[in-house]
């Protein structure tokens, strides 16, 4: 008898090895991203930025991805070199990106001669400022401007890292536990952003002189552990190839001659639509959230001296954070009840318990850092439940409403509470995890519509543009909430011209009012696009309420049906 040759993605500890070093590659990415934004009022106070040059530097990491289309040359690389290569080649790409970031917040850069060029030059961009697009402007501190070029360095490494993930994955999970290793990966990846509101203060306040390059310098060590994570990567992936002989599986790559055929479908622009709208009141969000907590809630200072002033409590207050995390996500893949009972007891006695120590230390990156617990732990279950059940499009309505409710809730009712500690912290923390809630539910019903809405010869292309479409929103909305409050905040802006206002008091005393209304009229416009994507699923029977699997007594008579024909 022919002995069967196991390859190594059929060892359980091999494969899931490879997920591993694939998504903590993701969760440092996470990280960087956002690092800046816990410390939004540390950057205005110290180096002179204002909301304009904070949102234009924020906006410029997916501005390559949109302008200069490199999101479709990243799906053309990883056709043409293949994982292992790309993700070398995205990681070395994100940290040279991280290391101009880095150097441009640094007093290696105040007073350099580089910084007299930044500051006489890029004032000017011939057809991006005709179309008003310049990722620069007349004014823009100098420190901005580098920071924004390497920031979108890092934008098109980050892309082409989460495109190279996910075909990763599927290479190694393929006919296996594949839907478990990308939640699990999902869900790793957006601990990056909890762990980012809770150590980027941590370094930037370290050593007594609060310094932003610390935190940054911290987000650039954890690139430099990705691209560690992507070279050992590459040697798994190498003894796998070596042993299989087989070519990686190809999705399909984009293609200008579909471009007539997406864009005539209306299922693509409902989408597509859909998914920049949701996305550009969520992404950029969180690059003003904890700012607009520090303007909206009545702080105390905490005693220095005390142990909820010290690094200790914030590495305990991460680990209790882990275990919420943890055990919401694991309860979903319990046969027991029992086990899941106790699971997710233990998820909710340590949020809480999270939540405790986030007020007693007094700290906004703190308090928004809930933002993703509630999504790692119920994205499964939704994910579960429209595979099982259906009702995609009804969560997407849901999602929607959700989201509206949140940002009118931060725009209206939380500065309500200004001078009420324990009401304010607790209407904010209620809020942030129900717009964690909606976070799970549009991702979890959004990409499984796609394949029902556009033809299956297509939708690798049509993914390719809803992505870029997406990196649109991503880029604008950022700009535009830097603009809409320096706009609506004119005595802010004077006084801070005139010398009446410190930096430091200036930022966090801004009225977030406006540009909270404007996230929440996208969601507004989500919600309609929402129902109507559910009158056409119901005039045209496209599925999107149906489950994706099929029961089995459904399955097995349509199986001896074919079997008649």
């Amino acid at each position: 008898m022919e002995k069967t040759q196991v390859y190594l993605n059929d060892k359980a500890w091999a494969r899931w090895t490879a997920l591993l070093l694939l998504a903590l590659a993701m969760f440092c990415s996470y990280i960087f991203m956002d690092v800046m934004s816990p410390i939004k009022n540390l950057v205005q106070s110290t180096l002179g930025w204002d909301n304009t040059a904070f949102g234009t530097m924020q906006g410029s990491e997916t501005f390559l991805n949109v302008f200069i289309f490199f999101l479709i040359f990243a799906g053309i690389i990883l056709d043409k070199i293949g994982v292992r290569y790309t993700a070398l080649l995205s990681g070395v790409v994100m940290l040279i990106g991280a290391t101009i970031n880095w150097y441009a917040v640094t007093s290696y850069f105040a007073g350099s001669n580089l910084e007299v060029w930044f500051t006489d030059h890029l004032n000017y961009i011939p057809v991006f400022d005709q179309l008003g697009v310049s990722p620069f402007y007349e004014g823009m501190p100098a420190s901005a401007k580098l920071s924004a070029i390497g920031f979108m360095i890092f934008g098109c490494g980050v892309e082409m890292a989460g495109i190279t993930v996910s075909r990763g994955i599927v290479k190694w999970f393929k006919g296996r536990e594949m839907a478990l290793a990308m939640g699990s990966e999902m869900a790793l990846a957006r601990l990056g952003v909890a762990t980012c509101m809770i150590f980027s203060p941590l370094f930037a306040y370290m050593g007594g002189t609060p310094k932003v390059s610390n935190a940054v310098a911290f987000g650039v060590v954890l690139l430099m552990i990705a691209l560690i994570m992507f070279i050992v990567y590459f040697f798994m992936d190498r003894k796998l190839d070596s042993q299989t002989h087989a070519e990686e599986e190809k999705d399909d790559p984009f293609r200008i001659s579909d471009l007539g055929q997406i864009l005539t479908s209306s299922g693509f622009w409902l989408v597509a639509l859909l998914c920049v709208l949701y996305y550009s009141a969520i992404f950029p969000f969180q690059k003003y959230a904890v700012n607009m907590l520090q303007c909206n809630l009545t702080f105390t200072e905490v005693d220095p001296e005390s142990f909820w002033a010290s690094d200790a409590e914030t590495y305990i207050q991460y680990c209790v954070m882990l275990l919420a995390a943890g055990a919401a996500f694991v309860s979903n893949f319990m046969s027991s009840r029992g086990a899941r009972a106790g699971l997710l007891t233990l998820a909710v006695v340590a949020l809480v318990g999270y939540c405790w120590m986030g007020y007693m230390c007094q700290s906004a990156a703190s308090i928004f850092a809930v933002f993703p617990l509630l999504a790692v732990g119920i994205t499964p279950m939704l994910g579960k439940y429209v595979d099982h059940k259906g009702k995609a499009a009804s969560m997407l309505v849901i999602g929607a409403l959700l989201l509206i409710l949140c940002h009118l809730t931060f725009a209206f009712v939380l500065p309500l509470f200004k001078g009420n500690p324990v009401g304010g912290v607790s209407v904010a923390y209620l809020t942030i995890l129900v717009l964690g809630a909606s976070f799970s539910l549009v991702p979890a019903s959004l990409w499984p519509s796609v394949p029902k809405l556009v033809d299956a010869k297509i939708i690798g292309s049509a993914y390719a543009l809803i992505f870029w479409i997406q990196n649109i929103g991503l880029w604008l909305f950022p700009l535009l909430i830097g603009k809409v409050l320096d706009k609506t905040n004119p005595e802010i802006t004077e006084g801070l011209a005139n010398g009446t206002i410190s930096e430091a008091a200036a930022s966090v005393s801004y009225d977030y009012t406006w540009p909270l209304v404007m996230l929440a009229s996208l969601g507004v416009a989500a919600l309609l696009i929402g129902l109507w994507l559910k009158v056409i699923d119901r005039k045209h029977h496209l599925g999107l309420e149906e489950p994706n699997i099929k029961p089995l007594v459904e399955s097995a008579e349509m199986e001896v049906a074919d079997q008649e024909l």
